[in-house]
């Protein structure tokens, strides 16, 4: 699977911004979809995944309520929706996948990554 994540920008707080992450590759059936993000100095954090197939979706609690995660099947594509950006957002924010398993929200199980796009939120 090829992921190629878009949509980073530097924003204000309290502004809104949508990333983008376009598949390619395989079919994405029993697949999830995640994203993570990583702050300079910190370690990648889970931030939110997909299911593929039936659209369950599972947050972070750090952005649960500000954050939404979808899917487009025609498109192959998977979007963050990010509300309310905070300056703690801030980071490089990956897409990436794997089959389907519990451990979605364990960075270091996923088996396909996107190069990366850059948040900036200033106060």
């Amino acid at each position: 699977v090829q992921l190629q994540a878009s949509g980073g920008g530097l924003v204000q707080a309290g502004d809104s911004l949508r990333l983008s992450c376009a598949a390619s590759g395989r079919t994405l059936s029993g697949y999830v979809m995640g994203w993570f993000r990583q702050a300079p100095g910190k370690e990648r954090e889970f931030v939110a995944a997909i299911k593929w197939t039936g659209g369950s979706t599972f947050y972070a609690d750090s952005v649960k309520g500000r954050f939404t995660i979808s899917r487009d099947d025609a498109k192959y594509a998977v979007y963050l929706q990010m509300n309310s950006l905070k300056p703690g957002d801030t980071a490089v924010y990956y897409c990436a996948a794997r089959a389907y398993s519990d451990s979605y929200y364990y960075a270091g199980s996923y088996d396909f990554w996107g190069q990366g796009t850059l948040v900036t939120v200033s106060s």
